[in-house]
């Protein structure tokens, strides 16, 4: 099994139309292409919406070393709108990897390379073994 694969069980992510690019040991990439949707009242994506992006590429990027974990802590910070016709991508990147702990930054950015929003999460790794692994 993929990373792909396994983290198409997160039906709430599938839902939403995100998409999930690239896996790597402590990095991945994810993609959602912005329509009515995902719009707030506003006309411009709802903030739940990138959120879940968000923490989406932080599941796999933090999953990507074969054991369960969960995110205990996140914010987002919020820097440009988007909208509909917007595709929105999100990297995360690891920053410090301990035996039970770890730290992510994750880059929301469009189509152009603008920062959308930044996203910070720190993970409790529960050592469950999961069903997959990456071939770098």
């Amino acid at each position: 099994m993929t990373p792909q694969e396994f983290f198409k069980n997160d039906l709430f992510a599938k839902g939403v139309g995100i998409e999930l690019l690239e896996v790597k040991e402590g990095y991945s990439k994810a993609r959602l292409v912005i329509n009515e949707s995902h719009l707030n009242a506003g006309h411009r994506t709802q903030g739940g919406v990138i959120f879940t992006l968000a923490d989406l590429a932080l599941a796999a990027a933090s999953n990507s070393h074969g054991v369960l974990t969960f995110s205990t802590s996140s914010s987002i910070t919020f820097v440009r709108s988007s909208g509909p016709g917007d595709t929105l991508y999100a990297e995360a990147r690891e920053r410090y990897i301990g035996r039970t702990t770890g730290y992510y930054q994750v880059d929301i950015t469009n189509q152009r390379g603008e920062l959308i929003a930044g996203f910070e999460s720190s993970v409790f790794r529960k050592g469950d073994v999961l069903p997959f692994s990456i071939d770098n």
